[in-house]
């Protein structure tokens, strides 16, 4: 949508440019004469083809507006103004399971469309794709037999039948087939010499071992998988004299000889290349001398051998691609760790092929296309064959949870069943001699498709209905679309006059107003119409001879900096360029970063190039950013957007656009590759989490996550009274222990004092000092007896 809004914007600034300097529209601009120049200068224009409008002189422009031409009397069958329309051919339904061999599965929806383009009109169709379950497999297990692989062919004599069963599990149609390849069988790629090495090429290293060979269909997909198992026990180890095998010839054998292989049309095909060796490419046959290119053609004869080893050059990384593509055939590449990197390059060079890091006795191969065969089922990748270069198209992909992903093609993370859609917009840039062109729209891997047939909507019905020598006029010249188009030497309306009919009072029709020169000063008057000179420069045209093609503005020394057409003094540029002078790219591609957002969500594209507004963000999509947050950070986001299903993410619906990790739930971390990092965080429940993640040698990134967060447990009520309970008898206690210690301290301290006052009395132990006797004895000095 928002290239659509930049090209419409850029119409609109051109229509405004046009009309502020000459005072009329786009369509009146340009002083066309024919139907089909007025319909190729803008989508809105309509040409008038009724004979009599503008004959009284009113000066009313056939090439207008088509409300214009309405209000100026042009009647609607008169009016030519073609429009882009999608019309839907073949819609069958998607199915949501494979059926049986007689009923026809459907992952691609629709089938057929029809398009009607005019030029600069896009037209956007919908494009839907469901990858159903329990889908037909056909394997092929291409294996090189050269002698450092003896011990990898030991160990898939045993896995045969475990490689069916594990396949056996994602699908309950699978056939299995077995081919070997060594190396073109001529020197310097074989032993020669001495007589023996050549029957016998291990005849140097004291073993035995068969011929060598260049490829060999040693088994056709069948469903008998023990027959897979019985001819793998059979096979023998060859060897070569260089270090490079031909794979490719291989390959390519494979992968053309549809009917010798048995490629099934409605299964999904693997086709797994396994070795430990780098690989012979295009015109290495010449130190050979072999100097004919592969022709991508299937030579096997009766005994299933490629006869063509010793005739043909291996073939380009190009028409493996071509060919695999044509025949949806996926292309897994099981190599040993020291060829992984180069095998990762071509893979960039070959879509929809994968790769796998093969343990030296290729015991892990099982494991190894389950992955790459999941790789495969996760993706829905549209490619686009046949295209033609006039058409452009535009892709948004509409993912999981509906998240719309801007200028990609392909959705990841699926599962079996999951429905995505693609928006595409096609835009016709110009006018082909063509009148229609078909293409194909097609996910990577699948035989569906969808066929779209383009019409070109660049030429006016009322061309059909021509009249040479007409009447009209003056029998000098063809009567077309409502005007005449006269023939050499003639002029005027009706081609009522020669060229030596000049009159010059003529000349004031020749001039919109009196003070502007005849013909611009750049033509002469001739019947009433101006003949414009010829110049160096460029074409002058227009009814005043006042456009020219040359007078634009120039970028870098070029005209409307080659990315457009100067028209009467203005820039039209082509689609994809906007400005003045054509010089700003409207395409995104450019900024569009590795995880799927524009300028990596840190910037803005302007004019094709990322400008980082982040502080700190660099590089050309803004990727490389020292204080932004760190990949745990980010990753941290990712787990709480597509495992929990919150966060800021995910109320943004950017989660699929940002994370395209992989999440495996573990039950404890562990240690899976040196560029592992582990990371931690808290939620806001204060709940811990654990997360582990890196990427793998195909680039793709891997995250395990702890299954149960460390989160803090929450009061136990029965507990939390028995506590209270529990310390308030233990106060209770503390207290009357306290108090009887104090009680006991008191007494004992006054018992202390007691005694320390006992020992201190001085009496008679007999003598109570406390007593008193009953009576008391007194003395009466007065008394003197009875005397």
């Amino acid at each position: 949508m928002g290239t659509f809004l930049v090209r419409v914007w850029t119409g609109l600034k051109v229509l405004l440019l046009v009309s502020v300097v000459s005072g009329s529209n786009i369509c009146t601009s340009r002083g066309v004469r024919t139907c089909k120049e007025c319909l190729s200068i803008h989508p809105t224009c309509a040409w008038c083809s009724q004979q009599d409008i503008g004959e009284d002189g009113s000066g009313i422009s056939r090439c207008d507006l088509k409300s214009v031409l309405v209000q100026s009397g042009c009647r609607a069958n008169f009016i030519e103004s073609p429009s882009s329309s999608v019309t839907v051919v073949e819609d069958r339904p998607l199915s949501s399971k494979a059926q049986d061999s007689s009923s026809e599965v459907t992952q691609i929806q629709p089938q057929r469309l029809r398009l009607t383009l005019r030029p600069d009109d896009p037209k956007r169709f919908t494009v839907t794709v469901r990858q159903v379950a329990d889908y037909p497999v056909d394997l092929y297990y291409l294996m090189d037999l050269s002698h450092s692989m003896k011990d990898d062919l030991a160990i898939l004599r045993s896995l045969g039948n475990n490689l069916a069963d594990a396949m056996g599990k994602t699908t309950s149609n699978l056939r299995m087939g077995f081919g070997a390849f060594v190396d073109k069988t001529l020197s310097p790629y074989m032993f020669m010499f001495p007589d023996e090495a050549v029957s016998n090429p291990c005849y140097g290293i004291q073993t035995v071992c068969r011929p060598q060979f260049g490829y060999k269909n040693v088994l056709a997909l069948t469903d008998q998988v023990s027959r897979f198992t019985e001819e793998v026990k059979k096979q023998e180890v060859s060897r070569n004299r260089d270090a490079p095998e031909g794979g490719f010839d291989a390959v390519l054998q494979a992968v053309v000889c549809k009917d010798t292989i048995g490629w099934r049309s409605d299964a999904s095909h693997l086709l797994v290349f396994t070795t430990d060796a780098i690989t012979h490419t295009a015109l290495d046959g010449k130190i050979a001398g072999i100097v004919q290119p592969s022709d991508g053609q299937c030579y096997i004869n009766k005994d299933n051998d490629y006869y063509k080893t010793t005739s043909l050059d291996y073939p380009s990384i190009a028409m493996l691609a071509d060919k695999l593509s044509e025949n949806n055939i996926n292309l897994i590449f099981a190599v040993t760790n020291d060829v992984v990197p180069l095998y990762l390059n071509y893979s960039k060079l070959i879509p929809g092929t994968t790769v796998g890091m093969l343990s030296k006795d290729s015991r892990n191969i099982i494991q190894l296309i389950l992955d790459a065969y999941t790789n495969i089922r996760s993706k829905a990748e549209l490619e686009v064959l046949g295209v033609p270069e006039e058409l452009l198209l535009s892709f948004n992909a509409t993912c999981l949870n509906g998240e719309v992903v801007p200028g990609v093609r392909s959705c990841s993370g699926l599962k079996i069943g999951d429905t995505v859609s693609f928006s595409v917009e096609a835009t016709l840039r110009g006018c082909p001699k063509e009148k229609n062109r078909t293409f194909i729209i097609k996910p990577l891997g699948f035989k569906d498709t969808l066929q779209v047939t383009v019409d070109y909507a660049c030429d006016c019905a009322c061309h059909d209905s021509a009249q040479p020598a007409s009447s009209a006029c003056n029998d000098n010249g063809t009567l077309e679309c409502g005007v005449c188009l006269c023939d050499s030497g003639r002029l005027g309306p009706h081609c009522e006059c020669t060229e030596a009919d000049h009159k010059p009072t003529e000349a004031d029709s020749c001039s919109p107003n009196p003070q502007t020169p005849i013909c611009s000063g750049r033509g002469d008057c001739l019947c009433g119409q101006c003949n414009c000179h010829s110049s160096d420069f460029g074409k002058v045209s227009g009814k005043y001879c006042e456009c020219d093609d040359y007078t634009c503005i120039r970028f870098k020394g070029q005209l409307c900096s080659g990315h457009g057409d100067c028209v009467c003094g203005f820039c039209q540029c082509n689609p994809d360029w906007s400005g003045e002078s054509c010089n700003c790219s409207t395409r995104t591609d450019n900024c569009m970063a590795g995880i799927g957002l524009l300028c990596s969500g840190r910037g803005h594209c302007v004019c094709g190039a990322c400008e980082c507004t982040q502080p700190g963000a660099y590089g050309a999509t803004c990727e490389k950013c020292p204080t932004c947050p760190d990949s745990c950070t980010i990753k941290k986001d990712c787990v709480e957007c597509r495992h929990y299903k919150r966060g800021p993410l995910f109320e943004k619906k950017s989660c699929n656009t940002i994370c395209r990790d992989d999440i495996t739930l573990v039950d404890e971390l562990v240690f899976h590759e040196k560029s592992s990092v582990n990371c931690t965080y808290k939620d806001e429940d204060d709940c811990v989490h654990h997360f582990q993640y890196y990427e793998d040698i195909s680039g793709k990134s891997i995250l395990y996550l702890v299954k149960e967060p460390e989160c803090p447990k929450g009061p136990d009520i029965v507990m939390v009274v028995a506590y209270v309970a529990g310390s308030i008898l233990l106060l209770g206690l503390a207290a009357m222990l306290i108090w009887k210690l104090l009680i006991t301290i008191h007494d004992r301290r006054e018992f202390a004092k007691f005694e320390e006052e006992r020992a201190k009395a001085k009496w008679e132990a007999a003598n109570n000092p406390l007593y008193k006797g009953a009576t008391t004895t007194f003395t009466n000095v007065t008394y003197r007896g009875n005397s």
